[in-house]
């Protein structure tokens, strides 16, 4: 307060030397008042232009010839500018002082200015604190390591705080009053707020949990059957979602939905050595024999089951031989299957094949016979997880897997077509 009157003394004494001395007393008041105003909008001009013109020139050529990029990504985000925009508002602070008595003392003019001053302070500082934690965000994202992690999320959730307390700051420079006060009469609002806020509120925890759990990052593949949504993240941020589905649709979600409901998300697969191939085939089952000999010896001249042939073999007349079982009926002892083979020239199939990941899980397994016959599956892992190499690479095996199942005497099962019923009425009419 002090400084504030001695201040206001000293433009009194500058007042009265202006009248008295510089133009002998014939200065009227108004034009005082129009030399302060009109001097204050001149200097915050000049002193924005000149920081903005020589300064920031000149901040914007360093940052541009070191190699570090986070000064560029300060500058491109803006950062530098908005501060200039203190440097105004600084001087409308400065000048206050001026605008007391003898000119404006009906107006009051010096407590406005600088209450505004104070709340575009705050406001400018705020924008500016906004910008560097932008340009965070783009440096943390611009690691290898932490590429593609959804910071920009939890960065809004620190602006919106700010921008909080920010508003609160300003409404007290404005008014005159203590920040507390101001905070006790919002307490009483809280339920309002919480109704107003409520997707923001949420989307805040939502995105702590995302970020500190890591459980969804930009150009992640995802799944969210609930809202149709199965596609590449394109952006999380404090209230939404955004992702682009595989029919190029873009689906926006409240980012809270990755708390609340089920999401399948495929970067495991991703950063894995493989990705699954699961699908199977179904084998009529009449068509499952026991091997004759003949059938065992052509079987034994296939390369791939040339070991599995002589080892089966030894292995079930050892077995024979040592439980002393009669062998003139077929139902007798142990034999080989027709199916059991075809299921051993599979596996031996998929471990020589170049593009199946043996370090993974590979099994051919028989599921529960039904109506469809039995079901035989696959379930490797593909080395090319890229879509249209893994669907080529599963099409493949399976345009192999049916093209040679007629070769162990095996029928695949399918039912009857327009084709299968005319071509049994031409046989019947035939005969």
């Amino acid at each position: 307060m002090e400084s504030v009157e001695s201040a206001g003394d000293w433009v009194t004494d500058l007042h009265v030397w202006l009248e008295l001395r510089l133009f002998d007393g014939q200065l009227s008041n108004w034009m005082a008042k129009l030399i302060v105003i009109s001097g204050t909008l001149v200097v915050a001009i000049v002193a924005y232009l000149v920081t903005r013109q020589v300064l920031l020139a000149a901040i914007r050529r360093m940052a541009a010839r070191t190699r570090t990029h986070w000064d560029d990504r300060l500058v491109e985000r803006g950062f530098f500018s908005r501060l200039a925009l203190l440097v105004p508002a600084a001087v409308v602070y400065l000048a206050s002082p001026f605008f007391t008595d003898p000119f404006f003392s009906t107006l009051a003019l010096d407590v406005v200015l600088r209450r505004l001053a104070t709340a575009w302070i705050v406001v400018v500082a705020l924008r500016a604190i906004s910008s560097l934690l932008n340009a965070a965000a783009d440096i943390y994202d611009s690691l290898d390591r932490n590429r593609g992690n959804p910071i920009s999320g939890l960065v809004g959730a620190v602006k919106l705080v700010l921008w909080v307390l920010g508003i609160i700051l300003c409404l007290a420079a404005v008014t005159g009053k203590d920040p507390s006060v101001l905070v006790a009469g919002i307490g009483a609002l809280t339920a309002v707020l919480m109704l107003v806020f409520k997707d923001s509120i949420m989307g805040l925890v939502a995105s702590i949990q995302i970020f500190s759990n890591d459980l969804v990052r930009v150009g992640d593949w995802i799944e969210m059957p609930a809202f149709g949504i199965d596609g590449d993240v394109l952006a999380v941020t404090l209230t939404t979602l955004k992702v682009q589905n595989w029919d190029r649709t873009i689906a926006t979600v409240p980012s809270y939905a990755v708390i609340t409901d089920s999401v399948k998300n495929w970067r495991g697969m991703q950063d894995s050595g493989g990705r699954r191939i699961k699908r199977s085939i179904a084998i009529d089952m009449s068509s499952v024999k026991f091997c004759s000999p003949e059938l065992i010896d052509r079987f034994s001249r296939f390369s791939m089951l040339e070991d599995y042939i002589s080892g089966k073999q030894e292995e079930v007349t050892n077995y024979n031989r040592q439980h002393g079982v009669d062998m003139s009926e077929i139902i007798n002892g142990r034999r080989i299957t027709n199916l059991g083979t075809f299921r051993a020239y599979l596996v031996e199939y998929l471990r020589r094949h170049p593009e199946i990941n043996n370090e993974m899980t590979l099994l051919v397994r028989q599921l529960p016979p039904s109506s469809s016959g039995i079901p035989i599956e696959i379930y490797v892992f593909s080395r090319d997880k890229e879509w249209s190499s893994y669907e080529s690479l599963q099409a493949d095996i399976f345009d192999h897997v049916l093209a040679v199942v007629g070769e162990f005497e095996l029928r695949v099962f399918q039912n009857p077509t327009g084709a299968d019923w005319l071509d049994r009425r031409g046989r019947s009419s035939a005969a």
